[in-house]
């Protein structure tokens, strides 16, 4: 009878380790699958990272952007030392809209278009006429 009890949990065992030795198959095989299919992937990656240096040399060639500069930039002409202003001839610093520690900036501006003391672009002196 102890015989019997004890080849029942041998089996048991057997067939415990079978299945588990069938699971830990199946997950390898997948993960097989998984590292094959990134592989793949990364291959392809660098294949695209290939091609696109490959084409930065090409757009970045100094015959090329010279080519480019003297097709697109032939109409431009040299910067004239008189072309430029003179920092004084720059108009005056316009007013602050919202003084300086305010805690509500927004509606100091707000009371500002109120009260028309504050110049913006949008609002007219009412004393002001065309």
């Amino acid at each position: 009878m102890l015989l019997r009890v004890l080849h029942i949990v041998v089996l048991a065992a057997l067939v415990l380790a079978a299945a588990d030795v069938y699971k830990i198959k199946y997950e390898s095989t997948l993960e097989a699958e998984r590292v094959g299919k990134l592989r793949t992937e990364i291959r392809r990656e660098q294949d695209t990272i290939a091609a696109l240096r490959a084409k930065w040399s090409s757009l970045d060639r100094p015959d090329r952007i010279q080519e480019l500069a003297q097709r697109h930039l032939q109409q431009l002409k040299p910067l004239d030392a008189r072309q430029l202003d003179p920092l004084t001839g720059l108009p005056e610093r316009p007013a602050e809209l919202v003084p300086a520690g305010t805690a509500d900036p927004i509606g100091a501006v707000i009371e500002g278009l109120e009260n028309n003391d504050l110049p913006t672009g949008s609002v007219r002196n009412p004393s002001e006429t065309r």
